[in-house]
């Protein structure tokens, strides 16, 4: 991949965002083929890239979008921007921002009883930081994608790994939020690094360390969905390629479809 080449002794972790919003094409394609789509991007390079990989995605049917409208990281109203685009006669909005932000479009769009159907990114599809502050009632049927474990999520209350993760809150970050997806993030790639370490054994140079990063073969992360695996090669930096569509239910998030692998979709540009 480029990043490998441009960038040698760096590596990402999660799904890009590019092939995120090409998943989110693919889903739009197959399940409503003939709607209108509107977009909420974050003005930075996170939202332009999965704004791309979206518009890549769609290809020839990119002219399903009608409208999209950029905002700051830094702006807290949102009520001109959802006004605008549910007068463009969408009837998705797919929204590409930080959660604060998600849970504000995902109740006003309620507030003007605009109900299209709202893809939300992975990154903001924490049910304890965007989609109760949304209301739980507001946020039935919100589409995203998941690669793990949501702590907040109750179906996973139960599950040993999840149990391990709270023990490993109490003991070493006690005041932490454990209904924070991002400490589950934390944990998960920690885990990652600890499993490159364990393959490093004695040798700890940075040569070895890279080596080993790059040799994960079929890694199951103990927060990541099952069905999700890790893989990387000398010219694969992207660990996590395979994400999954998921829909609110109005308690937690549900499985729609099979694990999708994106790798299928790459392009020379991802990062």
């Amino acid at each position: 991949m480029g990043a490998s080449c441009d960038f040698p002794w760096t590596m990402g972790w999660q799904p890009t965002f590019r092939a995120e919003g090409r998943i989110y094409a693919n889903y739009i394609q197959a399940a409503y083929p003939s709607r209108k789509i509107a977009v909420l991007w974050q003005n930075d390079q996170f939202g332009r890239d999965l704004f791309k990989g979206l518009q890549e995605g769609l290809g020839d049917t990119a002219g399903m979008i009608v409208a999209d409208l950029a905002f700051d990281a830094s702006e807290t109203a949102i009520q001109n921007q959802i006004g605008i685009l549910k007068n463009s006669g969408a009837d998705i909005l797919v929204f590409d921002g930080a959660p604060a932000i998600a849970a504000r479009a995902i109740r006003v769009a309620a507030d003007l009883d605009w109900h299209p159907v709202f893809i939300l990114d992975n990154a903001s599809a924490s049910i304890a930081s965007a989609l109760r502050p949304a209301g739980l009632q507001n946020s039935l049927g919100v589409i995203s994608t998941s690669f793990l474990k949501d702590a907040g999520d109750a179906s996973w209350k139960d599950d040993p790994q999840i149990k391990a993760w709270l023990a490993f809150m109490d003991k070493y970050y006690p005041d932490g939020d454990k209904d924070d997806i991002y400490a589950v993030f934390g944990y998960a790639a920690a885990d990652t690094l600890m499993q490159v370490l364990r393959q490093c054994g004695d040798d700890l140079s940075r040569e070895n360390i890279m080596r080993q990063a790059a040799s994960l073969k079929d890694y199951q992360s103990p927060i990541a969905l099952p069905g999700i695996v890790i893989n990387t090669g000398p010219k694969d930096f992207r660990p996590i390629k395979q994400m999954r569509l998921v829909q609110f239910d109005g308690n937690a998030w549900q499985p729609i479809g099979d694990v999708i692998d994106s790798a299928f979709t790459a392009v020379r540009e991802d990062n």
